[in-house]
């Protein structure tokens, strides 16, 4: 006989799961080529962005800095630029750094060049994308400023498709305490 309790309890084990490895325990390298310690991070919430500068999403950036601005106390954006679709980040790390703050006055993170997929696919991304180490979800990187959030003990929260702006109750949701 099925009880509400064996409904719960199977509705409940399809819930998000812990992660099998730890997303503060991967090593991610700053545009600058510094170390970025995720586990600084412990206790906010990550936006991962993989950012293009000759993007038709590249825009973004002023909303996802306006997003920083606005949840700094409780959000940590990290961009990943990445050159993987259509050759739209083929600066060196000097002249990206250089285009987001001019053009869009990023102050929140950003790392080296990373591949977000294929065979060359950054740990950091494998993680994002792989429902064995994140617990939750398996999804691919389909296009520049594809969003991963990750919540304040290191989480996979949710993604969202470049066509998500920054600004969307979809990600403000899950910022507001």
């Amino acid at each position: 006989m099925i009880t509400l309790l064996t409904i719960f309890s199977s509705c409940a084990s399809k819930q998000k799961a812990e992660p099998k490895t730890s997303i503060y325990d991967i090593k991610v390298i700053g545009l600058e080529g510094n170390p970025i310690n995720l586990s600084d991070f412990k206790g906010k919430k990550i936006l991962f962005v993989n950012v293009a500068s000759k993007c038709g999403f590249t825009g973004q950036y002023e909303e996802l800095q306006k997003l920083y601005d606005t949840y700094k106390d409780n959000l940590m954006i990290i961009g990943a630029p990445c050159n993987q679709f259509g050759s739209q980040e083929s600066g060196t790390e000097e002249e990206i750094k250089t285009f987001c703050q001019r053009n869009y006055g990023v102050t929140f993170l950003m790392t080296e060049k990373l591949n977000v997929k294929g065979d060359q696919q950054h740990p950091l991304y494998t993680w994002l994308t792989k429902k064995e180490l994140n617990g939750n979800s398996s999804t691919s990187v389909k296009w520049n400023f594809q969003k991963y959030l990750v919540d304040e003990e290191g989480k996979f929260v949710d993604y969202y498709y470049s066509t998500t702006n920054p600004l969307s109750k979809k990600i403000t949701k899950h910022l507001t305490p």
